[in-house]
């Protein structure tokens, strides 16, 4: 059965007027604004002007502010990531710092001064193990012959294990000065009653053991808890957009939120390409999905925290966004019209005259308030809405300045207040080691040095002292270090006595000989030397804090003043940024940090002042 088939002249033609109709329709569209202007009448032509300005205008502020917005969003979302991996890094650091400090007291405080042929260090041990816990799993002398000679908590060692071929025996006889982490895996040393045994990272280093006078070698781990840095990373995933996770400098997996599945291999993870990443923000492409990589080295041990973010959970709000922004404009436009159809007719006039003084206005004469009020009862009470919105805007203006100075302020006291509670801890911890020891002697000093200097720390809350209160703070803080690092370091404060009753911000120095013990003296070999030299030049105020420690690269020296995720660091927290960022928050002006340092030579930070007696601030402070 057959179907008819039109001609091809049929569907040209009618293909033709199809074409001739849509060109007639576009003809007429394009030509209506035309034959609407010739009717014209001032009013249509003010609505219908009116109507196409904000059209446009909205229209391109309208994409200015979604694409602002859309930029805005990511920047925020990537540096809420930044600092959440800052947090993360910091809680992770004070682990590790505090599971090293365990190392280093065991070390220097209790194997060093102990000939093991007469004296035993399982007291000791097992006191540190039991302060501690919650955070570790065992502590274990090991000699070179792979023997135990301490543990606690004390247990039956396993006979099939030969600890000379565990990883961190063998990497503490590598590199003898160094710490060394390892890689989790189920502590396998000493039998378990209830046949569970704990996930760790251990903590290894070489010391020397003495025995009747002669030393030798031997291996003293700590097993560091691994789910307390599982907590670590279990409380940021859950707030959290994305994932982060740890790995160690060769790019093995040290946490990970799958872990169980990537090494099921059920899910993979770029691990390998991030432990190539410098610190920062990086966008890769994995498996097909566009990611935000940030990346945080911990110091000491090169582990890296990185934070996966795909980019597109970095914009799922802009399309909503872009919705609502949409309905906005459309609504305002259907207003702007109909409003302007409305009073087009009325306003022409007093709009002329309004726009001339609002003109004079926008030329900065805010102190004229005179505006044009007339013409209908709208524009007199736009008039009259002007002139109020001219009063208040130079209120919030004085208002704005008052506010900014009470944010310096604020920002100020909240600089200030940044301390942290390790030395406390520290210094405590000492004290009760200094009692158990029958050192009362050595503990009531350290006792009187912490009262001085926490008395000067709170000075009846205020954030200005004298010079002489700072430099009575910053010694009794060195006489507590010399006694914790048992006089490692000698101090020299040398202050010209004209400047001793000048005013000061509280706690600039210490931070300063804080920095320089931790990182100047803490590694170097041979006696250190701090100085603390205070003099006036050219009207102002210099305090010169000089140590002969190990010097700071170059390319650092620039960061430390600059970067503020250094201001918190291994000691307080209050860093060299956080110093210069209070000195310049509250004196202003060229005042701060400056740094010079060689390296292997030592280095000297530079405090500058304003010369003000601490009698006149008293008088300027009272008469306010």
């Amino acid at each position: 059965m057959g179907f008819h088939r039109p001609s091809t002249g049929r569907v040209r033609e009618k293909e033709k007027m199809v074409r001739n109709k849509v060109k007639k329709r576009l003809l007429h569209i394009c030509n209506l604004p035309k034959t609407i202007y010739r009717r014209r009448n001032i009013q249509f032509i003010t609505s219908l002007s009116f109507t196409l300005v904000a059209l446009v205008s909205m229209l391109f502020m309208g994409i200015a502010f979604y694409a602002q917005f859309v930029r805005n969003a990511r920047q925020m979302a990537l540096e809420n990531n930044k600092q959440m991996l800052e947090q993360v890094s910091w809680n992770l650091n004070s682990y590790i710092r505090k599971m090293m400090n365990i190392s280093d007291f065991m070390y220097y405080n209790v194997i060093k001064n102990k000939d093991l042929t007469e004296e035993s260090i399982d007291k000791e041990m097992n006191l540190l193990y039991e302060e501690n816990k919650d955070y570790l799993v065992s502590i274990v002398c090991v000699t070179e012959d792979g023997a135990v000679l301490a543990a606690g908590p004390i247990a039956t060692r396993k006979k099939s294990v030969d600890l000379k071929e565990q990883e961190w025996f063998v990497q503490a006889g590598e590199k003898i000065e160094n710490l060394h982490f390892t890689t989790p895996h189920v502590q396998n040393i000493f039998e378990s009653s209830n046949y569970q045994y704990a996930w760790v990272i251990s903590l290894s280093r070489s010391v020397e053991l003495t025995n009747a006078g002669h030393t030798r070698r031997g291996v003293l781990l700590v097993d560091m808890n691994y789910s307390a840095i599982e907590q670590v990373f279990d409380k940021a995933n859950e707030q959290n957009s994305g994932y982060v996770y740890l790995m160690d400098r060769n790019g093995e997996i040290i946490y990970h939120p799958r872990q169980k599945a990537i090494y099921s291999g059920m899910v993979k993870e770029n691990n390998r390409m991030a432990s190539t990443y410098e610190d920062g923000t990086h966008i890769e492409n994995f498996m097909g999905e566009e990611r935000a990589v940030v990346v945080k080295t911990i110091g000491y041990t090169g582990w890296k925290i990185v934070n996966v973010t795909p980019t597109s959970k970095l914009f799922r709000n802009a399309i909503h966004i872009g919705f609502f922004m949409v309905m906005i404009c459309t609504v305002t436009i259907f207003l702007i019209l109909f409003g302007n159809i409305f009073i087009s007719d009325r306003v022409t006039e007093p709009l002329r005259n309004l726009e001339e003084s609002i003109r004079y206005l926008e030329e900065g004469h805010l102190e004229d308030e005179h505006i044009y009020i007339g013409g209908s009862h709208e524009i007199r009470h736009l008039g009259q809405t002007i002139t109020l919105m001219v009063k208040r805007m130079k209120d919030l203006m004085d208002k704005m300045v008052r506010e900014q100075e009470d944010k310096r302020k604020s920002e100020l006291d909240a600089l200030q207040s940044q301390i942290n509670p390790h030395f406390l801890y520290n210094t405590l911890n000492s004290v009760v080691w200094m009692v158990e020891c029958e050192q009362y002697r050595e503990a009531l000093s350290m006792v009187k040095a912490l009262a001085k200097l926490f008395r000067i720390s709170l000075s009846k809350g205020n954030s200005i002292i004298t010079i002489e209160d700072e430099l009575t703070h910053a010694q009794n803080y060195m006489s507590i270090q010399q006694m914790l690092y048992r006089n490692k370091f000698c101090v020299k404060i040398d202050v010209e006595p004209a400047i001793r009753g000048c005013i000061t911000i509280k706690l600039i120095v210490q931070p300063i000989l804080e920095n320089a013990i931790y990182h100047g003296m803490e590694f170097m070999d041979g006696e250190g030397e701090i100085t603390v030299h205070g003099y006036e030049k050219d009207g102002d105020i210099y305090i010169e804090v000089s140590d002969n420690g190990m010097g700071i690269p170059e390319e650092t020296i620039e960061s430390l003043l600059t970067d503020k995720s250094r201001a918190r660091g291994k000691g307080s927290g209050i860093g060299l940024w956080n110093v210069n960022q209070r000195i310049a928050l509250y004196f202003k002006g060229d005042y701060g940090l400056s740094i010079k340092s060689e390296l292997d030579e030592g280095t000297t930070v530079t405090i500058h002042l304003p010369k003000i007696l601490y009698e006149d601030y008293r008088r300027e402070e009272g008469a306010q």
